[in-house]
């Protein structure tokens, strides 16, 4: 699981076109499920899309085009429901949700990219991607995960060294 979690990067290029089993799409799904969720609301929700039809009227939704040739989608829904209090954990939910489909999905040898401010920007794609998959209004669609297996390499970001990000203890001095 380490080799998975150190491995994962964003993958934005060319999808092949072979499918991807439902029982796949139900594994990712389950890792998405299995995430941890404040006082357990559990506001996470998910759908799979592998029907083709449906796949390409989501993809037309996005402007600038993204994930085009991706065989299969998860679509991240999220309740915005105080767990206690007037406290939401709706975003940490679904953000513990999507990281862990992430790496199920390299973990089954597929890509993926987390596409969150691309559809819930001003232009609000995730709406129409909403009302295309017929989710209530008590719903709001944050994220769309392409499912697929990558005709390239992800690229590798440049990471900062370690010692600038971690540290034991206490913040160092010398910063």
């Amino acid at each position: 699981m380490l080799k998975t979690l150190m491995n994962r990067r964003s993958y934005r290029g060319r999808y092949k076109s072979d499918p991807v089993p439902r029982e796949d799409l139900v594994k990712i799904m389950e890792a998405g499920l299995a995430a941890p969720s404040g006082c357990n609301k559990q506001t996470t929700s998910l759908i799979a899309v592998d029907d083709p039809e449906v796949l390409s009227r989501l993809k037309a939704t996005m402007d600038p085009p993204v994930a085009q040739t991706a065989p299969a989608a998860i679509c991240v829904l999220t309740r915005r429901i105080n767990a206690y209090r007037d406290k939401c954990f709706a975003v940490q939910d679904y953000s513990a949700a999507i990281e862990n489909m992430l790496l199920a999905i390299v973990e089954l040898g597929y890509q993926s990219c987390w596409y969150e401010g691309h559809i819930t920007d001003d232009d609000r794609i995730c709406d129409k991607m909403a009302e295309i998959l017929n989710v209530p209004s008590d719903y709001e669609l944050v994220c769309f995960l392409p499912v697929g297996i990558a005709e390239g390499e992800p690229s590798l970001p440049k990471k900062k060294p370690f010692e600038e990000r971690a540290w034991f203890n206490s913040y160092p001095a010398s910063h």
